[in-house]
């Protein structure tokens, strides 16, 4: 009774806050978590928050640091980004493209958040978009419909698989590369879309993408169990939230519902890698509790002799490429292109 008390309150509490304006929501909710680590509340809660909060949810994640890019990063300046609504729901797309630059295969990304929130204002979306199309890797960021108000799997994967058809059937003349120059990725649990996205294509006989990208992507409905002092010793070195393993695990039933929480098809990592996976890159952070589920994946592609490499972020925490400023997040955009670069 407590819980569900408790979820009411979340819901109301976001319903009285989404009237404020955005950066002063964002003042809001960061005042508390100033001078410490950030502490989530039970996912339960987090989700009737959000439900409460409506559409001010995106704009609170893109006000929680605002930066100048353009400022920061003049080169990104050059870049045009064309708005678009994709698949049979009209989901958010944003195509990144630098006019001068040439071409030789691009990316379709798409952002984290936990299956409940996120969007293309992001960082993780919008830097990584920007970042990338000013070095001529053209990008198109995906957007797809949250685990919210009864929304559940396959909604989210189906809009990330909208975007990867519509992607390409149209590669050429909206990002500039052929459709087998067209590499897929992912971050967080965006990264679990992307990969779930890859293993609907390869069963359903249809040409993988060029490569799979994941950024600190959980891809088991359960967690790897934790040594305690291990444990101890992430909760102490990340510098932001630190994800406990249960309740990551709820946030995969959330997404997934109790049917799907042992479908390789909502999990790509439950099932055994199929023949023609593509080569597989993984980014993660050290001092992150999802890191084990992308370690063990990477040990089933290489188990079934199929290509990947891995990339360490040492001493950093979930998230890198939503810190454009900072060094951990420098180095996973750098990291990331490069891997692009090379396979194109």
């Amino acid at each position: 009774m407590r819980s569900r008390s408790q979820r009411l309150r979340m819901k109301l509490a976001g319903h009285a806050l989404r009237r404020l304006p955005a950066p002063v929501l964002g003042a809001v909710l960061r005042r508390g978590a100033q001078g410490r680590k950030a502490v989530l509340p039970p996912f339960g809660e987090f989700v009737a928050f959000l439900e409460g909060l409506g559409p001010a949810a995106d704009r609170v994640m893109e006000q929680q640091n605002p930066i100048d890019l353009v400022a920061r990063f003049p080169e990104l300046g050059a870049v045009t980004v064309r708005h678009l609504r994709l698949g049979p729901a009209g989901v958010p797309a944003r195509v990144y493209r630098h006019p001068d630059k040439p071409v030789v295969s691009a990316l379709v990304w798409v952002h984290g958040g936990a299956y409940v929130s996120g969007s293309l204002g992001m960082y993780e979306s919008h830097w990584v978009g920007l970042a990338l199309a000013a070095r001529g890797i053209p990008v198109l960021a995906l957007d797809y419909r949250k685990a919210l108000h009864g929304v559940r799997y396959p909604v989210p994967r189906d809009d990330v698989l909208a975007g990867w058809h519509w992607a390409v059937e149209n590669s050429t003349d909206a990002l500039g590369a052929p459709a087998d120059a067209l590499h897929l990725g992912g971050a967080s649990a965006g990264g679990n879309l992307v990969a779930s996205a890859t293993r609907y294509l390869l069963d359903h006989k249809k040409p993988p993408p060029r490569t799979l990208i994941l950024a600190y992507a959980a891809l088991h409905s359960g967690i790897p169990d934790w040594d305690p002092a291990k444990l101890a010793a992430i909760r102490e070195a990340t510098d932001g939230t630190c994800f406990e393993p249960q309740w990551l695990v709820e946030m995969n039933l959330h997404y997934a519902g109790p049917d799907h929480m042992n479908d390789p098809a909502a999990f790509a990592g439950l099932g055994d890698p199929l023949p023609g996976h593509p080569p597989t890159f993984f980014l993660d952070c050290e001092n992150d509790t999802v890191r084990p589920s992308a370690e063990l994946f990477a040990r089933q592609l290489t188990e079934a002799g199929l290509p990947c490499e891995r990339h360490l972020l040492t001493g950093a925490s979930h998230g890198s490429l939503d810190r454009p400023v900072a060094a951990d997040g420098q180095e996973a955009l750098e990291a990331l292109a490069q891997w692009i670069e090379v396979r194109s």
